[in-house]
Order: C-alpha cells, then structure tokens, then sequence
C-alpha cells in the first residue's frame, strides 16, 4: 500500500498547457501529462542550474524523490518532443504558491 502523496512546493501555473507539433490535430494525437512536480524539478535542475540538494531543499522533498521527478519530467518532455505528441503541463493542486 502506498502513502499519501507528500506535498511539494512548486509554482503554480494560471492554467493547463498543451504544447504540441504544428500540423496535427489536437484530437488526433497522444496527449503527455507533465505533473506540475516534474516541471518545477526539471525547471530548477536543467533551467536555474541548481543541484538535486539544492532542488530538493527548494522543493521540501528528499534528493532521491527529485531525482525520480527529473527522470520522469524529461523522459515524458522528450517522449513528446521525438515521438510527436502533445505535452500538457498540468497542476494537480499538490503543490504550494511560491
């Protein structure tokens, strides 16, 4: 049995995102959903260059739970980038506001 989810502190987006290839119907492609805690690893590791300690002290989780967002975060944005889906950045309510 697993445990309740613990929560993150992580910014918080106005509303859901879809990114997707040009030329494509919408209805007509596999939709990615990037879970608002995989964005904010993958935001402070690849994109302000924070280390997993640091992103985990930022985050209020532990390193190896940052490290599993971030192998989930990139391997879901590249799963879309190379295989043409839509990725839909999405907030579940788990996080805080920063």
């Amino acid at each position: 049995m697993s445990r309740c989810k613990k929560q993150r502190c992580c910014r918080l987006l106005e509303n859901e995102r879809i990114f997707k290839p040009t030329g494509i119907p919408l209805s007509e492609m596999e939709i990615i959903d990037i879970e608002i805690d995989e964005l904010e690893a993958v935001r402070l590791c690849d994109y302000e260059g924070k280390n997993q300690i640091e992103t985990a002290e930022i985050m209020g989780i532990s390193r190896g739970t940052v490290q599993r967002l971030l192998n989930s975060g990139r391997r879901k944005i590249l799963d879309g980038l190379l295989h043409l889906k839509a990725i839909k950045l999405k907030n579940t309510g788990d996080g805080f506001n920063e």
